[in-house]
């Protein structure tokens, strides 16, 4: 099939739920992608921070191949070697002592709630969740009571027990947790659908100490952040600071569906058998793609090179910045989570537009900011090239 013809089926018979482009991809090979009509594209989009490997790693496709001649799925109920050796990956590298494996990023949150208020039950009979504007923690109907209220829009009431605070304001945050049925704080290290937005200096750190004066729980929201994205495995640790829980998700499972939320042993323990479960989570496949995602990342120096690239590629948008102060209001980012915003959202829109035109694929966020997400495999020239189109792409607005 071609471009149009699969474009018109997917019209025809898909629900209506995204603004896609107009491209149908094929294949991909580190990162890149093809089309169906053999057009090539640099993919900075990565399955919205999925694919950190890149597509057709390697060390993923073997552990697929492998798994797949074996045993696909199973059940709960019985023993999965591949949950202890990726939870043991998980926890020998993190804060948390016990892990529990989910399908998704919404499902991981799902999890976390629920055992921050299984917790908090049983420490004070509390239960009201605390969240900070402009998050998105999932689309399922308790995610969703934490997310942002633009994405609640229809589907109201939402669950009783969550209330959000500015992010990046303490004052806000400690006057919420004065109410005593709070027991928990969840909170993106990085605000990745909101534009990519960076928390001030110090925040993370004070938001640990108000949880602790408080005695609440804090959850990490690492699902697009976590696995190499900032540079370090995890996004907590360039912040000095440990959650209670953390939910992982998107690059944990290298593009098969795989979650997860971890906790330290003394919040774990209120999940007990009939409390919480999955059909389809922790399967084999996913739990070997995990372990080759975390291995890989560490053997193949990823986070060093995440660093590296990031810090490239951050000041090459600075001199596009620079350069394009008529169209670009800023840029930022932290290992290859990056953002350019723009002045106007039709400024926005026509570059990540052209861009795609030219080669390049990356995400409109927030209406005005080109939400960046390279592999953490990413090469100089690669990113060189990036660059080249973004600075075309504003060339293109100029001349319009």
């Amino acid at each position: 099939m071609k471009t149009k013809e699969i474009i018109s089926k997917v019209d025809s018979y898909v629900m209506n739920t995204y603004d896609r482009f107009p491209v149908a991809v094929k294949n991909g090979k580190g990162s890149w992608v093809w089309d169906y009509d053999g057009n090539s594209y640099l993919d900075f989009v990565t399955g919205i921070a999925v694919n950190n490997l890149g597509h057709s790693h390697p060390e993923i496709l073997k552990a697929i191949d492998k798994q797949s001649k074996e045993l696909l799925q199973i059940s709960n109920l019985f023993y999965i070697p591949g949950q202890a050796e990726l939870a043991e990956l998980l926890v020998k590298n993190s804060f948390a002592d016990k892990v529990f494996f989910c399908n998704s990023g919404a499902e991981a949150n799902e999890g976390a709630i629920k055992l921050a208020r299984r917790w908090g039950r049983e420490n004070g009979d509390r239960y009201k969740i605390v969240s900070a504007k402009g998050s998105f923690h999932g689309r399922t109907m308790g995610a969703l009571s934490a997310t942002n209220p633009k994405y609640q829009k229809g589907f109201k009431p939402m669950l009783s027990g969550f209330k959000s605070v500015a992010y990046g304001k303490l004052g806000a945050l400690e006057k919420a947790l004065d109410d005593r049925r709070v027991c928990a704080v969840i909170i993106e290290p990085i605000q990745g659908e909101n534009g990519v937005k960076f928390p001030p200096n110090g925040y993370l750190k004070g938001v640990r100490d108000i949880c602790n004066k408080k005695n609440v729980l804090l959850i990490l929201d690492e699902i697009q952040v976590g696995l190499g994205r900032t540079g370090r495995l995890f996004a907590y640790e360039n912040y000095g600071i440990e959650p209670d829980i953390m939910t992982l998700a998107k690059a944990l499972g290298g593009g098969i569906p795989c979650g997860a939320f971890l906790s330290r042993d003394e919040v774990a323990q209120y999940l007990v058998p009939g409390t919480h479960g999955t059909t389809l989570g922790g399967n084999p496949l996913a739990m070997s793609t995990g372990a080759a995602v975390i291995k890989t990342i560490i053997k193949e120096g990823l986070l060093d090179n995440t660093v590296s690239m990031g810090n490239y590629f951050l000041d090459g948008l600075k001199r596009i910045e620079a350069q394009y102060k008529k169209f670009v209001k800023g840029s930022r980012g932290k290992g290859l989570i990056l953002g350019i915003e723009f002045k106007t959202g039709e400024i926005a829109n026509e570059v990540v537009s052209q861009s795609v035109k030219k080669g390049l694929l990356t995400i409109l966020t927030e209406q005005t900011v080109m939400r960046i997400l390279p592999p953490l495999n990413a090469s100089r020239k690669e990113i060189d090239l990036a660059l080249k189109i973004i600075r075309e792409s504003l060339d293109e607005v100029g001349n319009a």
